[in-house]
């Protein structure tokens, strides 16, 4: 939330991405950005590779948008985010709206 305060909508995403993670640092938030993961399909691992924004705390993946609203698909790629990490909770984190919001997504 002090991101969107801070710096209000209209920015792209790689602007709040830039802010959360000084955010996290300021607050001591262990974090891993732009996490990589292998996908599987019948016991093979395929070539390419999923990237979350942000790993939280080793257990929350966050998602950083940058939209005019959070729609389904972001949910389903969230979804497809912890299937393969073996995580449970996702967060999509919208700073394009006028204000803040966030949608919480529990496999």
């Amino acid at each position: 939330m002090e991101v969107h305060r801070e710096l209000g909508p209209g920015f792209s995403e790689a602007i709040y991405k830039e802010a959360l993670e000084i955010e996290l640092k300021k607050h001591e938030i262990p974090y891993e950005r732009e996490k990589m993961f292998r996908v599987e399909y019948k016991d093979c691992v395929l070539k390419k590779r999923y990237n979350a924004d942000f790993v939280v705390y080793d257990s929350i993946i966050l998602e950083a948008k940058a939209v005019s609203s959070i729609i389904d698909e972001f949910v389903r790629i969230t979804l497809n985010y912890l299937k393969v990490s073996g995580l449970n909770l996702g967060i999509i984190a919208n700073f394009g709206e006028s204000s803040f919001k966030y949608r919480r997504v529990v496999l």
